[in-house]
């Protein structure tokens, strides 16, 4: 299976080339691999996994997340064949999204917690129709910014809303957010994709996580890489490289 081109890549080469710039944050000047967006002695290139899925993912994001090296779509986008993602803005609508929400092959499920919504858009399953595929709409911004576009997308209002119910708190350690409950977008996507029965997915998507989350804290902890640790041995099944190079 060729892998599938990430479209969070391809949205941020796009917003460079129409001349913004990425953001400045702490550790910016270290050589960055373009394809993992990881500290070059740290490249996860080698740990990207392949899997098939019958579900697709689109994210929806903001100017600034596009550019953020810790930002976990990047992660989905890398392991779920269709996925698509656009910048949002609330006076614009990117006709290409709405062709993608009223594209017949799919069933599009915004995600976003149930105790904010109507209780009759309402779900905590996915319908398995066999004659469309899911489409898991996932806000990949903070915590305020999505409530924002929540808010201020009316093409969003007839979708009905996959309302998650964890059963674990965040692993996600790369960022600071004030409550412990609330998950990083690529735990999200796991959840989603377990519950579309692409369980295999979920999987390499959650191991894919933990071995980011190391390779991108040993970087900024300038410690070296270990490919030892249990979520790397997670991760093996759903990857292709030869062995000899992980070890490496």
């Amino acid at each position: 299976m060729n892998h599938a081109p990430n479209a969070v890549a391809r949205l941020r080469d796009q917003r460079i080339d129409e001349g913004i710039k990425p953001i400045q944050a702490r550790g910016w000047r270290a050589p960055r691999c373009s394809a993992c967006r990881v500290i070059e002695s740290h490249c996860l290139c080698a740990w990207r996994p392949s899997v098939e899925t019958r579900s697709g993912v689109c994210l929806i994001m903001t100017n600034k997340e596009v550019f953020k090296p810790s930002n976990t779509g990047w992660l989905i986008a890398d392991v779920v064949r269709d996925n698509h993602a656009f910048i949002w803005s609330r006076t614009e609508v990117d006709e290409q999204l709405l062709a993608l929400l009223n594209d017949p092959q799919w069933q599009p499920y915004l995600v976003f917690p149930g105790e904010y919504v109507e209780p009759s858009r309402v779900t905590h399953t996915v319908d398995l129709d066999q004659a469309k595929r899911p489409l898991f709409i996932l806000l990949d911004a903070t915590w305020t910014e999505a409530r924002k576009i929540f808010r201020k997308s009316p093409y969003f209002d007839r979708l009905p809303i996959l309302s998650l119910l964890p059963d674990k708190l965040s692993r996600y350690r790369l960022r600071r957010s004030t409550r412990s409950e609330h998950l990083c977008t690529a735990e999200v996507a796991a959840l989603c994709l377990e519950l579309a029965g692409d369980s295999d997915a979920a999987s390499a998507l959650d191991a894919y996580f933990d071995v980011f989350s190391q390779h991108y804290l040993g970087a900024k902890g300038q410690q070296e890489v270990n490919v030892s640790t249990p979520a790397h041995a997670e991760l093996q099944p759903f990857i292709r490289t030869p062995q000899a190079v992980l070890a490496q």
